[in-house]
């Protein structure tokens, strides 16, 4: 079968559409990996992933994607906090109490990776459909 390179305007639309499904499916994942580690005290944590708006150019191609959370989700990610006082080298002089309960750093590695492949498939194809209609404009002359 052969696969037809999409115009510059599908692949804008594609890579619009999957950015934006993006973000929202990480903070999707983040909330249900906080609610499985039981990474919930008050619920300030669980609530706080969100998305900053897309910054993009207009065709998708150069683009920032920003989302935020309580800084205290990064103490319970790395299982830190208040009982490890600040210089300490790790020896707090009795048993750690806190674990780490990596429940975004992982799953945001993996998926930025994915989103990295997507952008350079996608790419990949709209190229080919220029250069496809160079090439059938050069041969109609």
């Amino acid at each position: 079968m052969i696969e037809v390179a999409p115009t510059q305007e599908q692949a804008q639309s594609e890579r619009e559409q999957y950015v934006r499904a993006w973000n929202d499916t990480m903070i999707k994942i983040w909330q249900e990996r906080i609610t499985l580690l039981d990474v919930i005290d008050t619920g300030r944590l669980l609530q706080s992933p969100c998305t900053i708006p897309i910054q993009a150019d207009g065709r998708f191609v150069e683009l920032t994607i920003s989302e935020q959370f309580l800084e205290y989700g990064l103490w319970q990610d790395f299982g830190t906090g208040r009982e490890t006082p600040r210089g300490n080298k790790g020896d707090i002089g009795r048993t750690k109490v806190r674990q780490r309960r990596p429940w975004f750093s992982k799953k945001y590695y993996s998926s930025v990776l994915n989103l990295r492949d997507f952008f350079g498939e996608n790419l990949g194809r709209e190229f080919q459909g220029i250069m496809a209609d160079m090439f059938e404009r050069i041969n109609k002359l």
